[in-house]
């Protein structure tokens, strides 16, 4: 028996893979000069790119973008979803790029885009960007861990902006694999207080691995109440650093094999591209889901196959 060869052969049947998240205006901008920013903290790096973005031209986006979305292309994908930087930063040059990959590409691969508000929604810079997004992006995206100690307001505006618009949410959360996260459950009761059960998508999520059994278990309820989706990223987080704090003995995977089982529509993604987040990832979706199935201990080939195809076109708005 050979499992990857009949995993390969059913996800060509389903159509092609489906790459649920990415940020392809990131992607291949690691340099010899900002390859140590690699080793800094994640919120560090939210600052660190602005080195790079503000010298970024909109066709220097569109290359990289062209060149990662070829990729995608040449293993078999379907479908795609790209985070875009919009911000005072950047300003509209990415958007500007992902606008012209979709009149190149469109024809050729199902993208769907979300905007990435890396400087939050809350203050009036940042807030104006995410406005001027809003009309071009699919999917409403959203990081409250960036407007911290104001995340309610944060879900209030991505929530009640894409109920308006009849938009889809991705929202990334639970990032620093802590028992002192609880972003999760925010953003399933945040869904269910608007209404949009079955319209929002957690992204990661992996710290409710680090939680007991009994909350992990409370808050899958709540997410299925929520008809909450999932997009898990293993790679981005595998390489989660070590700390001292006691929790139950995990991994830093979002605990897609507990998911699974109660319900739950989990799809991935390959996240960031060679950039100073993940210097080495290549967007080779069959790695991606071989340490996705390897940390969860999860070996169900129809359930992988769900993962790497039907659940993305779900969390995408394409099924």
């Amino acid at each position: 028996m050979n499992p990857k060869k009949i995993f390969i052969e059913k996800v060509k049947q389903k159509g092609g893979w489906v790459n649920a998240h990415a940020h392809l205006d990131r992607a291949y901008t690691l340099t010899k000069k900002n390859f140590k920013y690699s080793y800094y903290s994640l919120k560090k790096k939210w600052y660190l790119v602005d080195e790079m973005k503000r010298l970024a031209t909109e066709e220097d986006i569109y290359i990289r973008m062209e060149k990662a979305l070829e990729y995608l292309l040449i293993q078999g994908t379907q479908a795609l979803c790209t985070f875009i930087d919009v911000d005072d930063v950047i300003e509209d040059r990415a958007l500007k790029a992902a606008n012209k990959l979709r009149s190149n590409y469109g024809r050729s691969i199902h993208i769907r885009f979300a905007n990435q508000v890396l400087k939050g929604v809350l203050d009036k810079k940042s807030k104006y960007w995410f406005d001027k997004s809003v009309e071009f992006v699919d999917i409403i995206g959203g990081l409250p861990a960036k407007d911290h100690g104001r995340e309610d307001e944060h879900l209030d505006i991505l929530l009640r902006t894409a109920k308006k618009k009849g938009k889809l949410v991705h929202v990334h959360v639970d990032q620093f694999n802590t028992d002192n996260e609880k972003e999760t459950e925010k953003l399933a009761k945040k869904t269910i207080e608007y209404g949009m059960q079955g319209k929002v998508v957690a992204i990661h999520s992996i710290s409710l691995a680090a939680h007991t059994r009994k909350y992990r278990y409370e808050i899958y309820k709540l997410m299925r109440k929520a008809n909450l989706m999932v997009i898990s990223c293993p790679i981005a987080w595998i390489d989660h650093t070590r700390s001292e704090r006691l929790t139950p003995s995990h991994n830093s995977i979002t605990p897609v094999d507990e998911m699974l089982p109660e319900g739950i529509i989990v799809a991935f993604g390959t996240d960031n591209i060679c950039d100073i987040y993940k210097p080495f990832s290549d967007g080779n979706l069959w790695i991606e889901l071989r340490v996705m199935l390897e940390a969860c201990h999860y070996y169900d080939i129809d359930h992988l196959v769900k993962i790497a195809t039907e659940n993305g076109l779900k969390v995408l708005g394409l099924k």
